[in-house]
């Protein structure tokens, strides 16, 4: 029996293509939680550009940053955390010697961009999401960042995470850009969190994903489902492959696992 269903933002409840919700989606979700299993959301975001992409729909708890930050509808923290300063300090110098390449910082409520070239603006039109307000990467020196977001090719990875941010770890859903949170957090580790506040069993789960930062959520539920649009070592992961987030694909895997 299904007590809870874990949902990816960006391509899985939010299309690319019209930046909405679809209607069916929104229909099923209602019934979902009118029948009292539990909706949960799992995304990359921060939990301000979260709640511009949901709305007002029934979610009884949050996963963002890729598992570095859960809590609950009413806002209570379940877990959060942060990039060890010592890693924050490496970036500033490394950035120091590449000042070509843009970072995101994302701190609590607020956010902020080293600087914007074409990269960055593609990707903040890709997801529909303005940009951060620009400042010198040195205003992280004095803060409690809960995730970086490095617009950096895959070929630069080796470099960064073994030199620059040792205790950290990249959480890639696209080939210009980067999440880059704590090491030991993921949107699995963030599932196991909310699982032990609700006394839910894996057993009981559910998930939909179509990015590379879900393949562990959906490996590690006990119902896993790529949207139709995911890449296919996304698909490889999961136990089933629905239709695209654009062809009612939740719907369709919820009529497929008689869940309506």
């Amino acid at each position: 029996m299904v007590k809870a269903i874990f949902f990816d933002i960006d391509g899985t409840l939010v299309s690319f293509q019209t930046h909405c919700i679809p209607a069916s989606t929104r229909q099923v979700l209602e019934e979902l939680h009118h029948r009292g299993i539990k909706l949960f959301i799992a995304t990359g975001r921060p939990k301000w550009l979260m709640m511009h992409a949901i709305g007002n729909l029934p979610f009884d708890g949050f996963i963002t940053l890729n598992g570095v930050h859960c809590f609950t509808s009413n806002r209570k923290d379940i877990h959060k955390d942060c990039i060890p300063q010592e890693d924050i300090n490496r970036l500033i110098d490394f950035h120091k010697e590449n000042p070509d390449m843009p970072f995101v910082f994302v701190h609590d409520n607020t956010w902020f961009i080293t600087h914007v070239n074409k990269d960055v603006e593609e990707i903040s039109r890709y997801i529909e999401v303005e940009l951060p307000p620009v400042f010198p990467i040195e205003k992280a020196a004095d803060k409690d960042i809960l995730q970086i977001m490095g617009y950096f090719t895959p070929d630069n990875d080796q470099t960064l995470f073994k030199s620059v941010l040792p205790h950290c770890q990249p959480m890639r859903w696209h080939p210009l850009f980067t999440d880059i949170i704590s090491k030991g957090n993921s949107k699995s580790n963030g599932i196991d969190k909310i699982l032990d506040y609700y006394d839910i069993d894996i057993t009981e789960t559910m998930a939909f994903g179509d990015g590379g930062n879900d393949i562990s959520m959906l490996s590690h539920v006990n119902i896993g489902v790529a949207m139709g649009n995911a890449a296919e070592k996304v698909q490889a992961a999961a136990k089933y492959v629905t239709t695209s987030v654009d062809e009612d694909g939740i719907m369709n895997a919820l009529k497929h696992f008689k869940l309506l």
